[in-house]
Protein backbone atom coordinates (compact mmCIF):
# COMPACT_ATOMS: atom_id res chain seq x y z
CA UNK A 1 0.00 0.00 0.00
CA UNK A 2 1.34 3.36 -0.56
CA UNK A 3 1.76 5.90 1.89
CA UNK A 4 -1.24 8.27 0.35
CA UNK A 5 -3.24 4.96 0.01
CA UNK A 6 -2.65 4.45 3.77
CA UNK A 7 -3.60 8.01 4.85
CA UNK A 8 -6.81 7.86 3.25
CA UNK A 9 -7.78 4.85 5.03
CA UNK A 10 -7.04 6.65 8.13
CA UNK A 11 -8.55 9.93 7.90
CA UNK A 12 -11.41 7.19 6.80
CA UNK A 13 -11.09 5.59 9.93
CA UNK A 14 -10.90 8.64 12.33
CA UNK A 15 -13.79 10.50 10.48
CA UNK A 16 -16.11 6.93 11.43
CA UNK A 17 -14.57 6.63 14.62
CA UNK A 18 -15.74 10.16 15.56
CA UNK A 19 -19.28 9.77 13.93
CA UNK A 20 -19.84 7.00 16.34
CA UNK A 21 -18.75 8.45 19.25
CA UNK A 22 -20.93 11.30 18.46
CA UNK A 23 -23.75 9.12 18.00
CA UNK A 24 -22.74 7.95 21.51
CA UNK A 25 -23.05 11.27 23.17
CA UNK A 26 -25.88 12.08 26.07
CA UNK A 27 -29.17 13.53 25.30
CA UNK A 28 -29.36 16.99 26.73
CA UNK A 29 -30.03 16.84 30.78
CA UNK A 30 -33.88 16.25 31.45
CA UNK A 31 -35.64 19.19 33.09
CA UNK A 32 -35.61 19.42 36.72
CA UNK A 33 -39.21 17.12 36.14
CA UNK A 34 -41.08 20.31 38.67
CA UNK A 35 -44.10 21.47 37.23
CA UNK A 36 -44.75 25.43 36.61
CA UNK A 37 -46.86 24.94 40.11
CA UNK A 38 -44.44 23.59 41.98
CA UNK A 39 -41.79 26.13 40.95
CA UNK A 40 -43.93 28.80 41.66
CA UNK A 41 -45.07 27.74 45.14
CA UNK A 42 -41.67 26.72 45.95
CA UNK A 43 -40.96 30.35 45.52
CA UNK A 44 -44.41 32.11 47.38
CA UNK A 45 -44.00 29.43 50.44
CA UNK A 46 -40.38 30.45 51.13
CA UNK A 47 -40.91 33.94 50.91
CA UNK A 48 -44.20 33.74 52.84
CA UNK A 49 -42.50 31.40 55.75
CA UNK A 50 -39.89 33.87 55.74
CA UNK A 51 -41.57 37.45 55.62
CA UNK A 52 -44.63 36.26 57.91
CA UNK A 53 -44.06 33.62 59.70
CA UNK A 54 -40.10 33.57 60.63
CA UNK A 55 -40.29 37.30 60.67
CA UNK A 56 -42.69 37.25 63.46
CA UNK A 57 -45.15 39.60 61.97
CA UNK A 58 -48.62 40.05 63.97
CA UNK A 59 -50.89 39.34 61.54
CA UNK A 60 -50.05 35.79 61.27
CA UNK A 61 -48.42 35.01 64.99
CA UNK A 62 -51.77 32.62 65.69
CA UNK A 63 -51.31 30.91 62.57
CA UNK A 64 -48.97 27.72 62.01
CA UNK A 65 -47.82 26.88 58.45
CA UNK A 66 -48.56 24.12 56.63
CA UNK A 67 -46.42 23.68 53.81
CA UNK A 68 -48.40 20.78 51.03
CA UNK A 69 -45.94 21.49 48.59
CA UNK A 70 -45.43 17.77 48.00
CA UNK A 71 -49.10 17.47 46.67
CA UNK A 72 -50.15 14.25 44.44
CA UNK A 73 -53.03 16.56 43.11
CA UNK A 74 -50.88 18.69 40.87
CA UNK A 75 -51.68 21.61 43.19
CA UNK A 76 -48.91 21.98 45.77
CA UNK A 77 -50.40 24.77 48.36
CA UNK A 78 -49.52 25.30 51.88
CA UNK A 79 -52.12 26.43 54.31
CA UNK A 80 -52.01 28.63 57.45
CA UNK A 81 -53.68 27.38 60.38
CA UNK A 82 -54.93 28.14 63.27
CA UNK A 83 -51.72 28.12 65.73
CA UNK A 84 -50.81 24.33 66.60
CA UNK A 85 -53.99 23.09 65.30
CA UNK A 86 -52.95 21.26 61.40
CA UNK A 87 -55.78 19.60 61.21
CA UNK A 88 -58.22 22.72 61.75
CA UNK A 89 -59.88 24.47 59.08
CA UNK A 90 -57.13 26.37 57.06
CA UNK A 91 -57.71 30.36 57.33
CA UNK A 92 -55.85 30.91 54.35
CA UNK A 93 -54.84 28.53 51.38
CA UNK A 94 -52.02 29.96 48.53
CA UNK A 95 -51.86 27.69 46.09
CA UNK A 96 -50.90 26.92 42.21
CA UNK A 97 -52.14 25.09 39.26
CA UNK A 98 -52.29 24.79 35.57
CA UNK A 99 -49.38 24.52 32.66
CA UNK A 100 -48.68 27.78 33.70
CA UNK A 101 -48.75 27.63 37.79
CA UNK A 102 -51.15 30.04 38.34
CA UNK A 103 -50.83 30.78 42.01
CA UNK A 104 -54.41 31.67 43.91
CA UNK A 105 -54.87 32.69 47.97
CA UNK A 106 -58.35 32.29 49.54
CA UNK A 107 -59.57 31.79 52.48
CA UNK A 108 -60.82 34.00 55.78
CA UNK A 109 -57.90 35.92 56.07
CA UNK A 110 -58.43 37.12 52.46
CA UNK A 111 -61.72 38.62 53.65
CA UNK A 112 -60.59 40.13 56.54
CA UNK A 113 -58.83 43.74 56.70
CA UNK A 114 -55.24 42.07 55.91
CA UNK A 115 -56.87 40.37 52.70
CA UNK A 116 -55.18 43.19 50.21
CA UNK A 117 -52.16 42.84 51.56
CA UNK A 118 -51.98 39.36 51.79
CA UNK A 119 -53.18 39.21 48.23
CA UNK A 120 -49.72 42.02 47.06
CA UNK A 121 -47.34 39.75 48.84
CA UNK A 122 -48.33 36.56 46.90
CA UNK A 123 -48.64 38.33 43.77
CA UNK A 124 -45.74 39.87 44.57
CA UNK A 125 -43.77 36.89 45.41
CA UNK A 126 -44.97 34.47 42.40
CA UNK A 127 -43.97 37.33 39.56
CA UNK A 128 -40.33 36.74 41.12
CA UNK A 129 -40.27 39.18 44.03
CA UNK A 130 -38.72 38.13 46.73
CA UNK A 131 -39.25 41.64 49.13
CA UNK A 132 -40.97 40.80 52.13
CA UNK A 133 -43.01 44.12 51.78
CA UNK A 134 -43.95 46.18 48.60
CA UNK A 135 -41.81 48.92 47.39
CA UNK A 136 -42.46 52.46 48.20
Amino acid sequence: MTGAAETAIRGAFALFALAGLAACQSAPPAPSGKSAALRNMEQVAIAAHRCWIAAGDPVFRDTSFANELNSFSGQPRFLLVPKGNFGGRPLLVVQAQGPAGRVEAFGPLMDGPHGARIGADVARWAAGGSACAASA
